[in-house]
């Protein structure tokens, strides 16, 4: 049979994982008679010495492939292309599904009949104070002056809600800013979205964390920046390679998580964020700063934000309260200069008209009568117990089969699997037994293959950890 390698094109810059490109192009070649069925295809090892890929990504393809019934696997013999193809339905006017969106859709209306799930990291919604948050809505939505500001003016935020961020912030890290200079978005993803744009133009180069936060990535690539990626270790992004990238390409914009990095949960080292203040001054860079969940750190008095120090104006600061209330209720903020928010605020009224006033004047006057502190620091507490519940339970269930680092803060654990167990079968098992989780796919870089995993412990009570452990303990032994 000819090399595969003559047909498949893999793409480093496509935001597609790589092992959903190459299955997408065979299951193309299938269709099309190029592979015939019954045609044997190349083994494993034989196929990514060809592609030069990770044998895990080609074991990810051929598994994909097996389970849309494009090929099948006979026992000491190797995996053949099926004699009976999956139906293929006469063409519509509707857009053509991808097999990416496919396989989307089936593990969505396959998840909804678990019992148990794993998330990326969102708040409890259960101890939100929902009844103090609809109690002050119900006040805001009966007050005329909400309305009348609604229906006479293009205000997009809540200036109640503005002030009372901007006391907040410098009571709690430091930030001084005035109301002219924050926009409020719905969800902090919202206001990376907007601060880029604002930024940016078509073949700008952007610093991102190499593993990094992927919504964000395709964000800057959709806005048209080419991505530079600079290594994150345990002590968060290398400041030095950041120094040689600034050097080489002058990007425009550098993307960070200095708080609990998405997804390795590490922390900026204080040395390292002062060697980023120096570059930000001498270079005069532009710094995004990500502090999505700030408020929950559990071992020590988290470290100040960049944009608390001395950027001369380059630090543009994204923050939630969607994590700290629940995951339904979207409420970010930006913090940078007048002009800057500026421009923010011209993007956001092409997308978003008015913002959602009532609401932001709600959380005002939780802000204003002590409801949303009282709620940080009960949620804190709780937050620190289920992170040791899990990681405890991990530790002695789970024992040499995973790899993590007690995070210090956030609301999620990185797991990193052993090789020997890939993340994508004991997904697989894993949701034989009632358990929905990430196969990983979402951390997969054009780099590397993590085998791993976030789990989010803070919207799981103590009986969910248990039986999310006991699962993947389950499912691991299936795997071997």
């Amino acid at each position: 049979m000819f090399a595969l390698s003559s047909i498949l094109s893999p793409d480093s810059n496509s935001p597609h994982p790589m092992y959903i490109q190459l299955a997408t192009q065979m299951i193309k070649h299938i269709r099309a008679g190029v592979l015939k069925p019954g045609t044997k295809l190349p083994s494993i090892r034989r196929l990514s010495v060809e592609l030069n890929l990770n044998p895990n990504t080609v074991v990810n393809i051929y598994e994909e492939l097996i389970l849309q019934g494009w090929v099948y696997t006979k026992p000491k013999s190797g995996v053949f292309v099926s004699d009976q193809l999956p139906e293929l339905k006469p063409r519509s006017f509707k857009p053509e599904v991808s097999a990416f969106n496919i396989t989307h859709y089936k593990k969505t209306q396959e998840s909804s009949k678990c019992k148990y799930y794993i998330n990326d990291g969102f708040p409890d919604y259960r101890v939100a104070p929902i009844n103090e948050i609809l109690r002050q809505y119900k006040k805001a939505f009966y007050s005329q002056n909400i309305e009348k500001i609604s229906l006479t003016t293009n205000a997009i935020s809540s200036w109640g809600l503005r002030a009372s961020l901007i006391k907040d912030l410098y009571t709690s890290r430091g930030i001084q800013a005035t109301e002219a200079q924050i926009a409020i978005t719905r969800g902090a993803q919202m206001g990376i979205y907007l601060a880029t744009a604002a930024l940016i133009k078509s073949g700008d180069y952007v610093l991102v964390g190499e593993p990094g936060f992927a919504i964000a990535h395709a964000t800057f690539e959709k806005l048209g920046a080419k991505l530079i990626k600079i290594p994150v270790d345990e002590k968060g992004i290398d400041i030095g390679l950041v120094e040689k990238a600034i050097k080489r390409y002058s990007p425009r914009l550098l993307y960070l998580v200095p708080h609990h990095h998405h997804p390795t949960t590490v922390i900026l080292t204080s040395e390292r964020r002062m060697h980023l203040i120096s570059l930000i001054q001498k270079y005069k860079i532009y710094v995004l700063e990500d502090d999505y969940d700030y408020e929950f750190h559990f071992d020590h008095t988290p470290i100040l934000p960049l944009a608390s120090a001395d950027h001369r104006g380059c630090v543009i600061y994204i923050g939630s309260l969607t994590k700290i209330l629940t995951s339904s209720l979207r409420i970010g903020f930006v913090i940078a200069s007048e002009k800057i928010i500026k421009n923010i605020e011209d993007h956001k009224r092409l997308i978003d008209g008015r913002g959602d006033l009532m609401l932001q004047e709600a959380v005002a006057d939780l802000y204003e009568n002590g409801t949303i502190q009282r709620h940080i620091r009960k949620s804190l507490k709780l937050y620190r117990q289920r992170r040791d519940l899990l990681c405890n339970a991990l530790t002695l269930e789970l024992g040499d089969s995973v790899s993590f680092t007690r995070p210090q803060g956030g609301m999620s654990v990185w797991i990193k699997f052993n090789k020997k167990y890939p993340v994508q079968k004991i997904a697989y098992h894993a949701k034989t037994l009632g358990l929905h989780m990430s196969d990983g796919s979402f951390y997969k870089t054009s780099d590397q293959d993590h085998n791993a995993i976030r789990i989010g412990f803070a919207s799981l009570n103590d009986k969910e950890i248990t039986g999310i452990v006991s699962i993947l303990k389950q499912a691991i032994k299936e795997c071997r």
